[in-house]
Order: structure tokens, then C-alpha cells, then sequence
């Protein structure tokens, strides 16, 4: 196994707000190992996209970040905001979730991935120009001379993304965030996307940290799977593993809310909702929507336990 490029150790973010103390990450714990995909997973409100902003330091000025994010043995959140500049875009980048709103409408797309470049790498003009039409080349633009000449409004949702891939990897990055980066588009494009990504990920043998609510995602792209709730990570493993015997009722409870062609049962939700940060519930903070609660649930949260199939799952259950 890769060593970790990335890791987060006892990452809290909490932010300030007229309702109290909103602790939307509290103390996770993840290592990202390059050449590989990690799914960070769950619900909305449960933190994930707060997670890759505080990696990046993306957040408003209400917002406190305790631990430590470590790349390449440097802690990001000790930098001075000229030292993470360069590594923002550069040797970390992200892929936001709507590519309609990243995008300058009145820019063409060439004269944004030719800034991306700029900002991080030391080129001539004319391998600026160069370097543009293979980035669009390699996530599988057809014309990239045409598409460096228009300009956001003249292209479609999926190569909209496509771009918003190609200007993250300008910077030739070791490390790729993707926030929900297929959750506006069809089935489909959703499919290529997520192939193009996999492709890139192998070919460049980056790390890459996906967030997503979709287990359907996760099956087709995942190596290794974080299950986030309420804050916390409550289960980790290889994404085989996760998905084919889950341990923690949060994670089997999203499994069987997906439909699968393979099972005649229909998907069942999970009951209840994701409670507010600023107001986690005592003990597990899974207690209240848990078709297994017993008595010990509401004293104490669980620490992530490992299994000797190397599955680590917060949940009192694993010791009965």
C-alpha cells in the first residue's frame, strides 16, 4: 500500500453562528495515499464538503480548524496564507460541485485554463497555448482548439466539468478534491465523468479525495471508503469491503436505501434526518436513528475499532 500524501489527524471545524457552536467536522481522522480514490460519504449535513474546504482553508471568517492536516510533513493549517496560495490549485487542487457558477462567464475557456497554468507553472507563451489544448485533450474534448475559443454558456453541464477537470490539473497536482462533482449531470455524462476521473487518477497516479452521497458512485470509483456522520467518521475500509459486508447501521442503512437490480426488496430510508451541528445528540450521535440502539449507545460515542478484515467501524455493536 502507498503511503499517505495527505492525512488529517483529529481535524475539528466549527463555526460561530447566532444558534451556538456548529461542530460540522469534530476530531476525523484520514490518510489519502496517492494512486488511489478515497469516497468520503453520507448524507447531507454531515460534513464532507466542509472537510475538503478546511484542507484548503476555504471557509469564512466564523470558522475555527483545530488538529492537523499534514502534506508532505508540512501542517496547512500553520501556513501563512502566501504559502498555501501556491499550493491551492497547484500541488492540491479541487473540482467544485457546480461547474456553472466556477466558470468566468466572460472569459473564454482557453484564457481560464491558460490563468490556472500561469499561477503555478513557468511557461512560455507558446506552451501555455500548447499546454491548454492537451489539458482539454486529456479529458476527452473533442475539438480542443474550438472549445479554447468559447466561452462557458456555449457548452453543456458535462463539459462544463470536463474543463473544471482540465484547469485542476494545471497545476499538476498530487492531490485532487472533488466535491459531489457529478451531481448536476445525467446518468450518462455521469458515467463518463466518473470514468475520466479514474483514468486520470491511475494514469497521473494522484490521490484523490471524492466527496459523495451517491453509493452508486462509490461502487464504480472508490478504492477506499470513509462513512461520515454528524461530523464524524463512523466507518473506514476498502470500498469492497465497506460495501459488501458493512459494519456500522449507518453505512447498512444507506446501502439499503439504494435500489439494486439484484434484490426484489424495495430500497427502505433510513428514518429521521441528520441532526444539526449544533445540537449533535449525547453518546452516538447515530443513537436516535438506529434500529439497534441499547443502553451503552447513549453513554459514550464508540472509537473507531478495527476488524481483522483491516475494517474500522465506531459502533458498540462490534463489541456485543
Amino acid at each position: 500500500m502507498p503511503e499517505p500524501i495527505l492525512c488529517l489527524h483529529e481535524l475539528k471545524t466549527h463555526f460561530v453562528t447566532t444558534s451556538g457552536i456548529a461542530a460540522a467536522v469534530d476530531g476525523i481522522n484520514l490518510d489519502i495515499k496517492s494512486g488511489r480514490t478515497l469516497c468520503l460519504v453520507g448524507e447531507s449535513g454531515s460534513g464532507k464538503s466542509v472537510t475538503a474546504l478546511s484542507i484548503l482553508r476555504l471557509l469564512e471568517s466564523n470558522a475555527f480548524t483545530s488538529g492537523s492536516i499534514l502534506y508532505e510533513g508540512k501542517n496547512l493549517l500553520d501556513l501563512k496564507e502566501r504559502e498555501l496560495g501556491s499550493l491551492r490549485g497547484g500541488k492540491i487542487a479541487m473540482i467544485f460541485q457546480e461547474p456553472a457558477t466556477s466558470l468566468n462567464p466572460v472569459q473564454t475557456i482557453g484564457k481560464q485554463i491558460t490563468e490556472a497554468i500561469r499561477l503555478h507553472r513557468r511557461l512560455t507563451k507558446n506552451a501555455m497555448k500548447a499546454e491548454v489544448l492537451r489539458l482539454l485533450a486529456e479529458t476527452r474534448i473533442v475539438d480542443p482548439a474550438r472549445c479554447s475559443r468559447q466561452y462557458p454558456h456555449e457548452l453543456s453541464g458535462g463539459m462544463k466539468q470536463r474543463i473544471m477537470i482540465a484547469m485542476a490539473l494545471a497545476g499538476e497536482p498530487a492531490v485532487l478534491l472533488a466535491d459531489e462533482p457529478t451531481t448536476a449531470l445525467d446518468v450518462t455524462v455521469q458515467a463518463d465523468i466518473l470514468r475520466l476521473l479514474r483514468r486520470i487518477q491511475r494514469e497521473r497516479d494522484i490521490a484523490v479525495l471524492l466527496i459523495t452521497h451517491d453509493l452508486g458512485v462509490v461502487a464504480e470509483i472508490a478504492d477506499d471508503v470513509a462513512v461520515m456522520y454528524a461530523g464524524q467518521i463512523v466507518e473506514h475500509g476498502i470500498a469492497s469491503d465497506v460495501l459488501e459486508r458493512p459494519l456500522h447501521p449507518y453505512t447498512q442503512g444507506l446501502l439499503k436505501s439504494l435500489p439494486r437490480i439484484d434484490r426484489e426488496a424495495m430500497p427502505a430510508p433510513i428514518d429521521g434526518v441528520v441532526p444539526l451541528p449544533t445540537a449533535w445528540p449525547s453518546g452516538c450521535r447515530f443513537r436516535p436513528r438506529c434500529p439497534h440502539v441499547f443502553d451503552r449507545c447513549s453513554e459514550s460515542p464508540q472509537a473507531l475499532l478495527r476488524t481483522p478484515q483491516s475494517l474500522r467501524a465506531a459502533c458498540w455493536l462490534m463489541e456485543k
